[in-house]
């Protein structure tokens, strides 16, 4: 399901590697509401602030802070500030569900038009 105000950018995990490298971003008064999925996710704040939630625990996280969400734990964020929240997420095993997204927006792309796919290995999908 799209997530409105979620821009994500795929960095490594597109031929073959087993782990995935991803810059996401959640725009200034947005949130990714609580989930949670089977992989490990380690990160660092890439820049702007948000409410950090992980488990039972919520923080504001901001750019140069690190975070360790272990797999099946619930986790969410709500950026705060003017600035968008940006994440360097590093997920193991890598997520098929946002390889099978950047193929369906590659698909519904115009024509001409160069926003799904940025350069060779690196894509990119916004959530709206």
């Amino acid at each position: 399901m799209p997530i409105k105000g979620l821009e994500t950018k795929i960095l490594t995990g597109l031929h073959g590697e087993e782990m995935m490298m991803v810059l996401s971003t959640t725009l200034p008064g947005h949130t990714v509401p609580l989930h949670s999925h089977t992989h490990e996710q380690i990160g660092l704040v890439y820049g702007g602030k948000a409410l950090l939630r992980i488990g039972n625990e919520e923080r504001v996280a901001q750019k140069g802070d690190f975070y360790n969400i272990p797999s099946g734990v619930s986790h969410g964020d709500t950026c705060i500030g003017e600035e968008p929240f940006t994440m360097l997420d590093i997920f193991y095993p890598i997520r098929e569900d946002f390889i099978q997204k950047l193929k369906t927006a590659a698909e519904q792309k115009p024509k001409g038009k160069k926003r799904a796919l940025v350069r060779p290995g690196v894509g990119s999908y916004v959530e709206s």
